[in-house]
């Protein structure tokens, strides 16, 4: 296995995991830098735009897709409804969960905030060429595969390590 990174020259600000985070926090800051004249927050957007593609249904597949803490969903949530871009519905499947769908003001404020969110990341990504921007991606990808399984790994070996001793297997 290839080793990237030397305990003796490892410098914090050159790891992948600083790097990442900063360029997240920035294209996050340019992004509602952008979206503060509207009525519609950047995470707001994000919300109503996943919920759209169908990759969330619940506050709950919010949270984990988006990485965010179940007060802030709610809280980003509950703003959407209140301006009438999602509703809530308790699920005819199972009463406990609430499903959430964007409303048709909310899918035409798409239409209208989804151009702005494009436009801004392509600024962004203005120095990659085509190519460039396939092959990270591909990376990026290739890295969050890397980054599951070795969560799956450790979770497993604390799963293992937490069976009271004695324990038939």
């Amino acid at each position: 296995m290839v080793q990237h990174y030397d305990a003796k020259t490892f410098r914090s600000n050159k790891s992948l995991g600083y790097l990442l985070k900063v360029a997240h926090a920035r294209m996050h800051e340019c992004a509602s830098l952008a979206f503060s004249e509207h009525d519609l927050n950047f995470m707001q957007w994000i919300v109503l735009t996943k919920l759209r593609e169908g990759s969330a249904r619940t506050a709950g597949d919010l949270c984990k897709g988006m990485y965010y803490d179940t007060g802030a969903v709610t809280r980003l949530i509950d703003s959407l409804e209140e301006r009438g871009y999602l509703s809530r519905e308790r699920s005819r499947q199972d009463r406990r969960v609430v499903e959430l769908e964007v409303t048709e003001a909310g899918l035409e404020k798409l239409d209208e905030m989804t151009p702005l969110a494009v436009a801004k990341l392509n600024e962004a990504l203005a120095d990659f060429s085509s190519a460039e921007f396939a092959e990270f991606t591909r990376l990026i990808e290739k890295l969050i595969g890397g980054l599951s399984r070795t969560e799956s790994e450790l979770s497993a070996s604390e799963l293992k390590g937490s069976e009271p001793k004695g324990s038939a297997s």
